[in-house]
């Protein structure tokens, strides 16, 4: 595109040399103005076709990266919900009353000897022993304290905070079959078009398109997958970490 439009450009100013050497002095003006016009024209849309992806990536890197701080968000609190529940929340509405109500169980795990009863009955003895691991509750800790502190942005965590207005974020949650195993799975996911809905429409399908271990490959940002077990987000290191 743009090595055409350059090339336009001199075909242009070869004209404009051609006016001004054959064409009659009377329309030279006239003619003339028109191909500076044009040349002028040419020019804006060389310099557009540079300056416009340049602007694009810089917009959307920024926003991105407001997304992905959402999605990690979402990411932390689903594995706190699978770690007291063993599953993790299919809706916001679930999510956020566990992360406002459920707490940790902090535990200690210690090593103690005990009578081994039913050894001594079977050998007739009552000084056989054996080894038991003893799990002792120490506390219990507020999961919103542990994971957000006193910020409240968890309950907003659902809104997609760059982009379309109004918009939120697709959450699944279920279950995968592996060797007779249910393994909990979730997803959260906005599509880019969302997040760069008011952008240049070619761009943003250009962008749908990436598949670069340097760019987040596919038509949206996500965390979590329904199709395998997988807690990662499909974005580069770049954005910070994604597991």
């Amino acid at each position: 595109m743009i090595f055409y439009v350059i090339l336009a450009i001199a075909v242009t100013i070869g004209l404009v040399w051609l006016v001004d050497k054959f064409i009659p002095s009377k329309f030279r003006p006239i003619v003339m103005v028109v191909l500076w016009v044009i040349i002028g024209f040419l020019a804006y849309n060389t310099f557009m076709s540079v300056y416009m992806p340049i602007q694009f990536n810089t917009e959307k890197n920024k926003r991105y990266a407001k997304v992905i701080e959402s999605l990690e968000d979402i990411r932390d609190a689903q594995l706190a919900h699978r770690q007291v529940t063993g599953k993790f929340a299919g809706n916001f509405d679930g999510l956020v009353k566990f992360i406002d109500t459920a707490k940790f169980t902090i535990t200690q795990r210690r090593d103690s000897t005990v009578i081994d009863e039913e050894a001594n009955r079977r050998f007739g003895l009552n000084s056989m022993t054996k080894e038991i691991v003893v799990i002792d509750t120490l506390d219990f800790v507020s999961i919103k304290d542990s994971l957000f502190g006193a910020d409240p942005r968890y309950k907003t965590m659902m809104n997609v905070p760059v982009g379309e207005e109004g918009a939120k974020f697709d959450l699944k949650a279920g279950f995968l079959e592996q060797n007779d195993i249910k393994i909990p799975v979730f997803e959260a996911s906005v599509k880019k078009a969302v997040i760069l809905f008011d952008q240049d429409k070619d761009l943003i399908n250009a962008e749908n398109q990436v598949v670069s271990v340097e760019g987040v490959n596919g038509d949206a940002l996500k965390v979590g997958s329904m199709d395998e077990v997988n807690t990662n987000g499909n974005w580069p290191k770049v954005y910070g970490t994604n597991d």
